[in-house]
C-alpha cells in the first residue's frame, strides 16, 4: 500500500505493509466442490469478524491464514512474507513468532499445568528466553485472573478458566496476528462478554490485528469490520 502524505512544501511517499493480504484465495474441499474467499486486506490492528452459517468456511479461512492449511490458489500474506513461500519447517517458526491462535476447543496441553501451557506459547514466540520465561507467563496469568492457579492442571479447570488459559497463551509472544474460532462458543454470556472484553483489552495493549470467526451477529457487531462466508463454498464452475 501506498500512502501520500503532502507537507506543504514537498510530497512524500510512504510505502506500507498490510497486515494481511489475501487474494484470489481458493480451497479444493472435494470432488467438484471448492471454497473460494472473498479478497481480504488487513492492517496492524485492525479488527474483523467473520460470520456465516454453520459449515460456510469460516474455519477453513482461518486454517488458510495461520498456515495450516494451503490454499489451491491465490496468495495469502502475513507480516510481509507470502506463507506459500515458505516450507514447513520455516511455517512452524514463522507462526510461532507472528501468529497467535484461540481455538474452540482450546487445544491445550491437559497433562500440563495452566503456567506450563502458557509458557509454551512464549517458548514458541520471540519475547521470552530463559527465566524471563516464567515471570511473563506469570504476568499473563494474572493479567487474566489466574495467578493462583498457576499449578492447576488444565483439565481440572472450568470450561471459563481454560478459555482464559488459551487466552494468555496465544497473546503471549505479543504475535502480530490473533487468529480465533468461536472464541465465545462454549461460554455462558457472563463468561463470554469477559472473555471478549479481555481480548479486546490485550489485542488493543499488544496492538495486534485480530480475525475472529463467530456465528453470532451480536458478538459480531463489536468489531469495527465483518466479512461473510456465507456462499463462498460451491460446485466447480458454478458462478459467483
Amino acid at each position: 500500500m501506498t500512502m501520500i502524505m503532502n507537507t506543504g512544501m514537498t510530497t512524500i511517499m510512504i510505502m506500507t505493509t498490510d497486515l494481511v493480504a489475501l487474494t484470489d484465495v481458493r480451497v479444493v474441499l472435494g470432488e467438484r466442490v471448492e471454497a473460494r474467499f472473498p479478497d481480504l486486506v488487513l492492517a496492524r490492528g485492525e479488527r474483523v469478524a467473520v460470520t456465516g452459517p454453520s459449515g460456510c468456511g469460516k474455519s477453513t479461512l482461518l486454517n488458510v491464514l495461520c498456515g495450516l492449511l494451503r490454499p489451491d490458489g491465490g496468495v495469502v500474506r502475513v507480516a510481509g512474507r507470502s506463507l506459500g513461500d515458505l516450507g514447513a519447517g520455516e511455517l512452524d517458526g514463522f507462526r510461532g513468532r507472528h501468529i497467535g491462535v484461540v481455538h474452540q476447543s482450546f487445544h491445550l496441553l491437559h497433562g500440563f499445568s495452566a503456567l506450563e501451557n502458557v509458557m509454551t506459547g512464549l517458548r514458541f514466540g520471540r519475547r521470552a528466553s530463559g527465566r524471563r520465561v516464567r515471570e511473563e507467563a506469570m504476568d499473563l496469568l494474572d493479567r487474566v485472573g489466574l495467578a493462583d492457579q498457576a499449578g492447576a492442571k488444565t483439565n481440572r479447570m472450568s470450561v471459563g478458566e481454560r478459555q482464559r488459559v488459551a487466552i494468555a497463551r496465544a497473546l503471549a509472544g505479543k504475535p502480530d496476528l490473533l487468529l480465533a474460532d468461536e472464541p465465545t462458543g462454549a461460554l455462558d454470556p457472563e463468561a463470554s462478554e469477559r472473555a471478549m472484553a479481555l481480548l479486546e483489552g490485550l489485542c488493543v495493549e499488544v496492538n495486534c490485528g485480530w480475525v475472529c470467526v463467530t456465528h453470532d451477529l451480536e458478538l459480531a457487531k463489536r468489531f469495527p469490520r465483518q466479512l461473510s462466508c456465507a456462499g463462498v463454498i460451491r460446485r466447480t464452475g458454478e458462478a459467483a
